[in-house]
Order: C-alpha cells, then structure tokens, then sequence
C-alpha cells in the first residue's frame, strides 16, 4: 500500500441500473426470485457498494499486485429503484488498520437515499492470497 492510503479518501460511483441487476436476476434458478418485482436487487446492491469502495482505494495501492477483499457489511436497503434509473454512490474510508479499511457508504437514485452503512475490506497481495487458496483445495 502507497503512503496515500489513509482516512478521509471519499469518492463516488455511479451506475444505471440494469434489468440484469433486478431481483429476478439474482438466482434466474430459483422461482422465488423470478417471481418478485424487477427493482434493483440487495445483492447487487452490495456488489455496487464495494465497487465504489474498490475504485475509492485502488489508486492508494499497488494494484493489481495488492487489491481488496470484502469481509463485511452492514448497510441497509431503504427504496426499491427500477431498471433505468442512475444510482450513485458516496463511500469514505474512515478507518485504516494495518491491512483493514472500513469505510462508510451511502447510495442515492436521484430520488431518495436508497442504502447507508459501513464496510469492512482487506487489503492482499492477490499471488500470495492465490497460492494459500489453492493449496488448501
């Protein structure tokens, strides 16, 4: 990691959904899933949120050598938004202890706040991280 990498980096990230990304698309397997209304999904909706805490970091690091792992979240999911509408998000990395970062975060879709939390990354080095995986298979 780059002596740039502390508390206080804040970014933003911002993306249209979708119909890929709706709940019907989460598990296409399962027909519970495919039954529910095509709004932006909490799954994807998580993804969303680390990829705005990745783009926020990965400038701080020496990517792709080292790059971040998410370990946890907390963030709720307060509005139901449509395919079609723009979403952005707003994450700040307001702790950095040794190799983990927390940040806050908090999503928009241009009509109301739509998620707000906290979460947890850990910084690897991505060939070390490759090798211990695979000797544990």
């Amino acid at each position: 990691m780059k002596d740039t990498l502390r508390p206080g980096i804040r970014a933003s990230h911002t993306f249209t959904i979708p119909t890929s990304k709706t709940v019907p698309a989460l598990y296409p397997e399962a027909p519970e899933f495919v039954a529910m209304p095509e709004v932006f999904a909490t799954g994807f909706l998580v993804g969303f949120l680390e990829w705005a805490c990745i783009k926020a970091v990965n400038p701080h690091l020496h990517w792709p050598e080292e790059m971040t792992l998410g370990t946890h979240i907390d963030v709720s999911h307060e509005a139901a938004t449509p395919p079609g509408r723009e979403v952005t998000a707003t994450v700040e990395l307001v702790e950095v202890d040794g190799r983990r970062l927390v940040f806050t975060v908090e999503a928009h879709d241009g009509v109301a706040v739509i998620s707000r939390g906290r979460h947890q990354r850990h910084i690897i080095q991505r060939d070390q991280f490759l090798a211990r995986l695979h000797a544990s298979r």
